[in-house]
């Protein structure tokens, strides 16, 4: 198991592949989405086969409102509904994890949005804040 370092600990709202840092924040920058509210849980859950994460709820309209101003912008966005999580650790291979069912429940505000540039590397993905973006409402 690789576990996700907390200070990489994201949810993301919309993956944009490789687009133009610059056409994505402009798009952004008409986002005119309302302060959201993320629940977190109610138990560590596996997504596929290989994450182990923490199930998001409540932030469906803004994922939505994001997909619609960056729509034509990078990777079309994903056809499936959203599902919101938080990645705690990869497993290899089909591993087996304990920590499935694992009770958890939080919740956090969420007054922004940033674009977020990432970096595949050997040690795990990086992360590089591009731009932020306020919600209004």
């Amino acid at each position: 198991m690789r576990w996700v370092p907390p200070e990489r600990w994201h949810v993301t709202v919309r993956f944009l592949g490789d687009a133009d840092p610059e056409a994505a924040s402009r798009a952004l920058g008409t986002l005119a989405a309302r302060p959201a509210i993320a629940r977190f849980g109610p138990a560590v859950s596996r997504l596929g086969r290989t994450v182990l994460c923490v199930p998001v709820r409540g932030l469906d309209g803004l994922a939505a409102d994001v997909a619609h101003v960056t729509e034509g912008i990078g990777e079309p966005p994903d056809p499936r509904p959203f599902v919101g999580h938080l990645t705690l650790a990869r497993l290899h291979q089909r591993g087996s994890c304990r920590l499935a069912g694992h009770k958890v429940r939080a919740e956090m505000a969420v007054p922004q949005v940033a674009l977020v540039a990432s970096e595949v590397r050997p040690e795990g993905t990086t992360y590089r804040r591009v731009a932020t973006f306020p919600l209004e409402g």
